[in-house]
């Protein structure tokens, strides 16, 4: 099973921005497809952004616009950039990689730990 690790949570304020960053024990641009996930108290789980290993991107639309998920090979990161936070946004975040074949999302594919992600108004 591959280790996934989430970091760069925090407590901001509305407005302010953070960055995630996923990192693996595995290389992650081997990966077919690799997604931000997050999970609010009382919620479920839900995508929040994804990136394929062609680099073809897809978000929320409560994020679009605001959010930015990139990858980067040299540092062996999948990054998430989380611009003009809002309240609503917070949740743990967590990263989910899935091979060719698999259904990113499902709970046989990796997922990180998650880091919590605070906004306050």
């Amino acid at each position: 099973q591959v280790q996934l690790v989430e970091s760069g949570g925090g407590l901001v304020q509305a407005g302010e921005s953070l960055r995630l960053s996923c990192t693996g024990s595995y290389i992650m641009s081997s990966f077919n497809i690799i997604g931000w996930y997050r999970q609010a108290p009382g919620k479920q789980r839900a995508l929040v952004a994804e990136i394929t290993s062609g680099g073809r991107t897809n978000y929320a639309d409560s994020v679009k616009g605001r959010f930015t998920i990139s990858s980067d090979n040299t540092k062996n990161v999948v990054d998430l950039q989380m611009n003009s936070l809002k309240p609503e946004d917070t949740a743990v975040y967590y990263c989910n990689a899935a091979w060719a074949g698999e259904k990113l999302g499902s709970d046989l594919t990796s997922w990180g730990q998650g880091t919590q992600v605070t906004v306050s108004s």
